[in-house]
């Protein structure tokens, strides 16, 4: 007979979980975004929009599917996409701290640590362990699941702002020294892949896209 009561937590976290959809990151999306159109308009034009946590935690589970073959060792590929799945979650309560805001990544850690209390909380005991557990061993960095999973909440981002020829950098004023010391840490999950984005910052300073 299904544990009503289980259910109900259940639910109740992944409608919680719902609302990653609403944290913007400061990383743009690929491509234009339309705004909804007034019935009878033809006017609206595309936009830059910003990612969602929900959108990236998503990419992230993707990559590791598709590029774990380049892990520096073998991993447990499920166990990875479900901890890069979870790896946000915490930014529902906390917010998003951009990467280069050195003054917000001095709260960080406590925003996180009482978000996590609260929302992997809503979750039946076995899961809130498995779930909080995969949070805390990401923010670690420790295993081979986590180093390749925190190569890939690097190289996303990246990739978009590539392709954005470096709209969220110029923006912030980020340059190629800052960006290359955030990659650094993709090498400890896999040495080819941050070789070859090591090469694409290169090009990007080259161009003039991450100025030096």
């Amino acid at each position: 007979m299904m544990d009503m009561s289980k259910l109900e937590e259940q639910l109740a976290f992944l409608m919680e979980a719902d609302k990653l959809k609403n944290i913007y990151r400061q990383t743009y999306t690929r491509v234009n975004d339309l705004p909804p159109m007034p019935e009878g308009s033809n006017a609206a034009k595309p936009y830059p929009r910003r990612e969602n946590d929900a959108e990236h935690s998503f990419s992230l589970a993707l990559f590791t599917a598709v590029l774990a073959e380049y892990s520096n060792e073998p991993i447990d590929i499920l166990k990875t996409m479900k901890m890069v799945l979870v790896h946000d979650i915490v930014e529902i309560d906390a917010g998003d701290t951009y990467c280069y805001d050195a003054a917000g990544n001095e709260t960080k850690a406590a925003r996180e640590k009482a978000a996590a209390e609260k929302l992997f909380g809503l979750l039946p005991e076995t899961q809130e362990k498995e779930f909080r557990g995969l949070w805390e061993e990401f923010e670690s960095g420790e295993t081979p699941e986590a180093r390749f999973a925190a190569a890939m909440d690097r190289i996303q981002p990246l990739l978009l702002n590539l392709s954005r020829n470096g709209l969220s950098w110029k923006e912030h004023g980020i340059h190629f020294g800052q960006v290359e010391k955030r990659m650094a840490p993709i090498a400890d999950g896999s040495k080819e892949l941050h070789s070859f984005i090591h090469g694409l910052l290169e090009e990007a300073r080259d161009k003039g896209i991450l100025p030096e």
